[in-house]
Formats: structure tokens, sequence, C-alpha cells
């Protein structure tokens, strides 16, 4: 018991929680009175009405500091952001389900190419007609929906962890509708980026998304540098994480001449997408005269950037394969 009541004075110190109030908890959990919470007196002091706010406080502290390690978090609570919010910066309403919907789509879809097909050569139905493909270019939606066809098991798992572990938080506190305009805007310069380096090349799986949410933080963390807890330490481990990735695949092609026919550039073009967007759509808690000109920088660099991929991709048609009109589907 000595052990749960330093453990609540501890965490509750803040609020003021006096050592009466400490010991007559514990008093009421201990059921037969011998000092000794075993753990059905212990689940009963839990599920007691009188401290159910206690102990879920507790729990949302410990849930909370992940999220508070990756995001920015408010200081003075009294203090307007820029949209005018003066709610708490992470909350779960709306509930962050963008990336969790999406999440479970790619499930699906690479169930039924399991069950129908082939996931490891893209056979099935649904690699057949939502895979990236530049013999169909004119199929317009390949450019987005090759983000649900995934070659293996391990390429669906590795992305859908990403995508839950670093889009669920940003979704806490920047909105569902801000992460997932950051990931379709990955996915899209993923395959326009491909297109133009690689314009022979097949394009599958989330990776465009998945590296717009990891520079999304990058993006949080630039424009709310003060409001963050260890922003160099978190800049360092998203940069070595994008450079290390992007790097091998770069070194594999060109230095061992191992080619694995993966569209690296579309893991660069998401990852500049998600940068550039994010520090102009997600929230910052303290905009600056700096922040502005980034805000602008941003904006224009993204706009010319997808503008001159959309009209290459449009003028330029003898720059890529010979289309195939002929359904394979």
């Amino acid at each position: 018991m000595s052990e749960l009541k330093a453990f609540i004075i501890s965490q509750n110190n803040s609020e003021g929680l006096a050592d009466h109030v400490v010991q007559r908890i514990l008093k009421d959990g201990d059921g037969n009175n011998d000092s000794v919470l075993n753990y059905d007196e212990f689940l009963h002091l839990v599920h007691n009405p009188k401290y159910g706010q206690i102990f879920g406080q507790l729990v949302r502290r410990y849930t909370d500091s992940y999220i508070h390690f990756l995001l920015p978090r408010r200081r003075d609570p009294h203090r307007t952001v820029v949209d005018g919010a003066v709610e708490d910066a992470t909350t779960c309403c709306p509930p962050a389900l963008g990336m969790v919907i999406i999440s479970l789509i790619e499930i699906v879809f690479y169930a039924i190419d399991a069950a129908k097909g082939s996931t490891v050569n893209a056979t099935g139905p649904i690699a057949s007609l939502f895979i990236y493909d530049p013999h169909r270019r004119y199929e317009a939606w390949r450019y987005i929906t090759y983000m649900f066809v995934h070659i293996g098991c391990f390429h669906l798992v590795v992305n859908l962890a990403v995508q839950i572990l670093l889009g669920v938080p940003l979704e806490m506190v920047h909105r569902w509708w801000r992460v997932l305009l950051i990931y379709f805007a990955g996915v899209i310069a993923g395959s326009l980026g491909t297109s133009l380096t690689d314009p022979s090349v097949k394009l599958a799986g989330a990776s465009g998304g998945v590296y717009s949410l990891i520079t999304a933080h990058i993006s949080s963390i630039i424009m709310n540098w003060k409001e963050m807890e260890f922003p160099a330490l978190q800049l360092l481990i998203f940069l070595i994480i994008t450079g290390c990735d992007v790097g091998t695949a770069i070194y594999n092609r060109y230095v061992l001449n191992i080619n694995e026919h993966i569209g690296y550039s579309a893991h660069f073009a998401g990852a500049l997408a998600g940068l550039l967007v994010g520090i102009h759509i997600l929230r910052n808690f303290r905009v600056t005269r700096a922040e502005k000109i980034i805000w602008w920088i941003s904006t224009v660099t993204y706009v010319f950037l997808m503008g001159f991929a959309i009209v290459w991709n449009i003028a330029y048609v003898s720059y890529f394969p010979t289309q195939i009109y002929s359904k394979n589907f």
C-alpha cells in the first residue's frame, strides 16, 4: 500500500490531493484491513465511482506521455491559437479515425487479392484495377488508388504500423481532415514524382502517404518549436528515419545496381509533399513573422512543383511508355 500511496501522491501533487485523502482512498480499498491490497481489492478500488476520476487521470497521463513527446502541447490555457480554438491541443473528440479507416480499407483490399490472386506479383483483382501502371496513365484514378495495393504482407504491415503510430497522434492534435489532406497529398506526389523520374516503373503501396506523415511531424516541429518537448531530438529522429530509407534505396539502385523495381522517388516526393503541405495546413499554436515567411515559401513551392508535374504528365506524352487501352481486369 505504501507504493500505491506514493504513486497517487506523486501523480496528483499538482492538483493538491491531501495526504489524508490518499489515506482514505487506501482505507476504502483495503476491505479486510490487513494493510495489503490484493488484486481483487485493487480492482474494486479502481472501479469505485468515488475515485474513478482520479484513476482515470492517471491512465490519461500515461497515454498522453507518448502524444506529448511527439506533438506540441499548449503551455498557456488562455492562449488563443491560430484557428481560434481554446480546447486542449490533444483531444479524442472528434475521434481520430482517419488513419484507422484508411488502414482497414487497405487490409480488406489486400485480403481480396490474397484470396483471389497474388499479392506478390500484383495480379489480384484489386491490384489490376488500382496499381499505378505507366502504360495506363489515362486511368487517372491510379495516381491515387495505388496506395491500396501492397506487394507482400511485410510491405502492408510496415505501412500500417507507421500510419497508426504517427498518423493517429497527429489527428489528435491537428484533426483528422488535416492529416488526411497531407496523406493524400503525399500519395499523389508519390505517383507524379515517380512518373517523372521513373516513367516506366509501376507503383504500389502507401509509402508516399506514409512518408508524408513522417515529414508532417517535421512540419509540426518547425512551426511549433517552442511548444514542443525535445524538438531538436524529434527533428533529428525523423530526419534520420527518412534519410536512411531513401538513401538506402538510392544506394542499392545506383551504387550496387540492385534493380528492385521500387519507386524510391515516391518516398522522396511523398516526404517533400508532407513537409510543404504540413507547414501550410497543420495548426500553428503561436505564429511568428519567420513562420509566416516559411508558410508562404512552402505554399508557393508546393503549388509550383505539383503544377509542373501535372503539366508534364499531360503535355509530354512522348516521354512516357505507350498506352495500352485493352482491359486487364
